[in-house]
């Protein structure tokens, strides 16, 4: 197993820690990519999703798996997450590896992090297959943890409690949050294949919780028991197991052939086929074309690429402004983005520089415009462009 550290910002702007296990062998190509999503106040770096991890990519699937808003090395304050904000932060790891990779086929969830799957996977078109390890039947379930302080949480609007030996606050605005999603309904039209696993000894989340899932669920449905396993699957032999069991159940919904070479360096893995200056460009799945005008001896079939950079950064743009809006609610109704680039001499020396124009449309105060305009800043194309860059050149025969 290859792992490669990986950030990704969500769309409140907040810069979200991962790291993605790719097969031993990842420039031979995998299968599919797996998103993993850890336990309530967990971390990425649990002992269990790196045995589950190291499982699924003897199977040729890779595997992201990333720290929630407020956790491990994720920028925010957990105080101010909620069960909501951890389903965007799934949706964003998604959309995030769809622009980089691939989009996940396979979305897996271990305690909360499971029902939070649960509630992500409608928003995510490209997983065919959602699988569960000790998920509570409604997100409500969470609150048994901390109801000693449940009077405190109520009066005081916050409180701090102790959560396997670290303290967390926990607010109000949290539990209201809980009871806001219908999981049931979510689950009953998942329309994906649904492995449920869970130990028939749990103390901590109720195998009881399991039946509930598996009845509100219609096939294909699978449930397996993890006998004699704790709820965090501490045991090496338990998590190694579930890993075994989830990727020989996924074999049947996942491609059997490569998706493709991983990129060495980090981010999209592209390859380009070509005879002349029309360019077919194969990229997460998808097809491209590029191409130079009659002018120098093209066919203009497709966009040049340095026209391709001017609209990665437009769409990024647009996608990024467009993310936050919806997530606060912000009366943004239409958004264009024109991006162009030339050469410009700045403080004597020859610089490229990118020209960008945002408009917003919709009834916003100049406050929610000037907020839009820092998240714009933020998409990752833009990042890119900003930060050092390097290409490496690989040798090849």
């Amino acid at each position: 197993m290859q792992q490669q550290k990986v950030t990704f910002h969500n769309r409140d702007g907040a810069q979200l820690a991962g790291q993605i296990d790719w097969p031993a062998d990842a420039t031979g190509g995998y299968r599919a990519i797996a998103l993993f999503a850890h336990c309530f106040t967990c971390t990425k770096n649990i002992k269990a999703a790196g045995n589950i991890s190291r499982a699924l990519t003897r199977h040729g699937i890779a595997v992201m798996r990333f720290d929630f808003t407020g956790l491990g090395d994720s920028d925010g304050e957990f105080s101010d997450t909620t069960f909501s904000s951890n389903v965007t932060d799934i949706v964003d790891a998604a959309r995030w590896l769809a622009d980089e990779y691939q989009a996940p086929s396979l979305l897996i969830g271990h305690s909360l992090g499971g029902t939070a799957i649960l509630q992500a996977a409608p928003h995510i078109d490209s997983a065919v297959a959602v699988a569960t390890l000790g998920s509570p039947s409604t997100p409500a379930h969470v609150t048994h943890l901390f109801k000693d302080k449940s009077a405190d949480i109520q009066r005081d609007g916050s409180a701090e409690v102790l959560l396997a030996g670290r303290p967390f606050t926990i607010r109000q605005q949290f539990i209201d949050d809980l009871n806001l999603h219908p999981l049931a309904d979510t689950v009953a039209n998942l329309r994906k294949a649904l492995l449920i696993l869970h130990s028939p000894i749990d103390t901590t989340v109720d195998v009881n919780n399991a039946a509930e899932l598996f009845m509100q669920a219609k096939h294909p449905k699978s449930f397996v028991s993890l006998d004699n396993a704790d709820h965090l699957l501490s045991r090496n032999e338990d998590s190694r197991y579930a890993g075994d069991v989830l990727a020989g159940w996924a074999d049947r919904y996942l491609p059997a052939a490569p998706a493709g070479p991983v990129a060495a360096a980090g981010h999209a893995a592209a390859r380009t086929v070509t005879g002349s200056f029309r360019t077919e460009i194969h990229v997460g799945g998808h097809e491209l074309v590029a191409d130079e005008p009659p002018s120098i001896g093209g066919s203009n079939s497709g966009p040049a690429p340095t026209a391709l950079l001017d609209a990665a950064l437009a769409s990024c743009t647009s996608m990024t402004v467009q993310m936050y809006a919806k997530h606060k609610k912000l009366p943004l109704e239409r958004v264009t983005v024109d991006v162009t680039h030339g050469s410009e001499t700045v403080d004597g020396e020859k610089t490229t520089v990118f020209k960008r124009q945002v408009v917003l449309e919709g009834q916003l105060t100049d406050e929610q415009r000037t907020r839009i305009m820092e998240i714009a800043d933020k998409c990752p194309v833009h990042k890119i462009l900003h930060g050092a860059v390097r290409v490496d050149n690989i040798a090849s025969s």
